[in-house]
C-alpha cells in the first residue's frame, strides 16, 4: 500500500487541469486577483472562481477578499510537498539507471559467449 498524503493527491489532481496550472504559473510571480487570473482564459469570472476553490482546497492557493476584490496568491509550502515527491522519484529512477550503467560496464568487458560457438565450426 503506498503511503501518499491526501493533500499531494489533490494538488496533483489540481494541477492536471492547464487553466488551473497557468494560474499556478501566474501566481508564482505574485499576488493576482481573480479577474486576473482569468484573464489570459476563455471563461466566465464564474468558472474563474470555481477553480480558485479547487486550488484553494489542496492548499496550493490562498486568498482574501477585500471591498469587491478577491486576491489570490500561492501557498509555496503546498509546492514543497509536491516537489519533494517529485525528486524522491527522479533519485529512485537515477539510482537504477546508475546500477544499470554499471551492470553494463562490467558485462561489456567480458567475452561475447556465442563468439566461442561461431569458430569452432
Amino acid at each position: 500500500m503506498l503511503a501518499y498524503a491526501p493533500d499531494l493527491d489533490r494538488v496533483f489532481q489540481a494541477l492536471a487541469d492547464p487553466g488551473r496550472r497557468l494560474m499556478v504559473d501566474r501566481l508564482s510571480r505574485g499576488p493576482a486577483s481573480v479577474s486576473e487570473l482569468g484573464r489570459p482564459l476563455a471563461m466566465t469570472l464564474a468558472a474563474v472562481l470555481q477553480h480558485v476553490q479547487v486550488l484553494e482546497a489542496c492548499g496550493l492557493v490562498r486568498s482574501a477578499k477585500l471591498g469587491r476584490t478577491r486576491t489570490c496568491s500561492i501557498n509555496p509550502a503546498a509546492l514543497r510537498s509536491a516537489e519533494s515527491w517529485i525528486a524522491d522519484r527522479r533519485t529512485m529512477v537515477e539510482r537504477n539507471l546508475d546500477r544499470l550503467g554499471e551492470y553494463l560496464a562490467a558485462t561489456a568487458d567480458q567475452p561475447d559467449p556465442t563468439s566461442h560457438a561461431e569458430g569452432q565450426q
